[in-house]
């Protein structure tokens, strides 16, 4: 995980920022300056970030906008105040309308970026300027420090680039906090085609299956926003066990990166789980993101320890399999 600080200072009005990376300070300054580079990690797990407008340049805006797993949008607006290629640059950072206007009722801080080398590689120094002690309360009140390390430490996937970070490891799991999961694989294939391998029935049902001895009997999909699904599995000759399923309904749409879904055990009164999945393609192959919340730590627990990991790597091998005859 590259944030290794984040420190209030109350008399200073200051959030301080550090994370160190194995990569160059003119990797680490690409990472934040080309938008595309930057939407993969600027929005906490959960917010993913997409840059409408970047103009590096003093004087020049950049717009943003986070959408939640629900669909609600937070837009984010900067202006470049001093720009120093590629050790730093400075922005007015401001809550914004949809519109691109600075909410006047929320504060306006000054964020400086520094990148320095480092006997390992460099280092990212980025300190908040806020105006008042206030202001500073407020953001800090709103999770600043929980979401700025969950975002940076997404820095590692981008700088280190997909094959390398996540190539020939198979399906990871790490635990977020005590109600969020993130699910990690790297296939080799197009986002494209893996992105209808998750949402076209014919294909589903080729690879969806979990451990071996079993098939899906119920496949219904309706991949809109309001739309529901359906699945149904059931053991298969010898294999014991007893037909399961799953049912829930599309919250997100965003074709071919992002889908969320709600997941709830058919014919059970246990809660439902949200499903955040999300496509980022690079060479050819696509790392798929599932971020899993959970309604409680114990819910979270009992999942994992159903050998889940296990299950969906066997799955995602299949689809590896799948997408080569697809």
């Amino acid at each position: 995980m590259p944030v290794t600080e984040v420190t209030t200072d109350p008399e200073a009005l200051t959030m301080t920022l550090t994370a160190d990376v194995a990569a160059s300070v003119d990797r680490l300054w690409d990472a934040f300056t080309d938008p595309r580079q930057l939407e993969r990690f600027w929005g906490p797990p959960g917010y993913p970030a997409t840059f409408t407008q970047f103009d590096l340049e003093v004087g020049g805006r950049a717009r943003y906008v986070m959408t939640s797993p629900r669909g609600e949008q937070f837009h984010g607006l900067w202006e470049f105040l001093e720009i120093d290629g590629p050790r730093s640059f400075t922005a007015l950072d401001s809550f914004a309308d949809a519109d691109g206007q600075v909410l006047a009722d929320m504060p306006t801080s000054r964020m400086v970026f520094v990148f320095e080398p480092t006997e390992t590689g460099a280092r990212l120094r980025n300190t908040t300027y806020f105006d008042s002690a206030d202001a500073l309360e407020q953001v800090v009140a709103m999770g600043a420090v929980e979401g700025s390390t969950m975002a940076m430490n997404q820095l590692d996937r981008v700088l280190d680039g997909l094959r390398a970070y996540a190539a020939g490891k198979g399906t990871q799991t790490e635990l977020l906090d005590d109600t969020h999961v993130r699910i990690t694989r790297l296939i080799e294939g197009p986002r494209d085609l893996v992105w209808r391998a998750h949402h076209d029935p014919e294909l589903l049902t080729q690879w969806l299956l979990g451990p071996d001895g079993w098939r899906m009997s119920v496949c219904e999909v309706d991949p809109v926003v309001g739309g529901r699904y359906r699945y149904q599995w059931e053991p298969v000759g010898d294999t014991e066990g007893e037909a399961f399923g799953f049912d829930g309904e599309t919250l997100l749409i965003d074709a071919p990166r992002r889908s969320v879904t709600t997941e709830h055990m058919t014919g059970t009164d246990f809660p439902s789980t949200l499903n955040d999945l999300t496509l980022d393609e690079e060479d050819g192959a696509t790392l798929i993101t599932v971020l899993i919340e959970y309604p409680d730590k114990a819910t979270r627990d009992m999942v994992l320890a159903t050998g889940m990991t296990d299950g969906m790597e066997t799955s995602y091998a299949r689809l590896e399999r799948t997408l080569v005859s697809a």
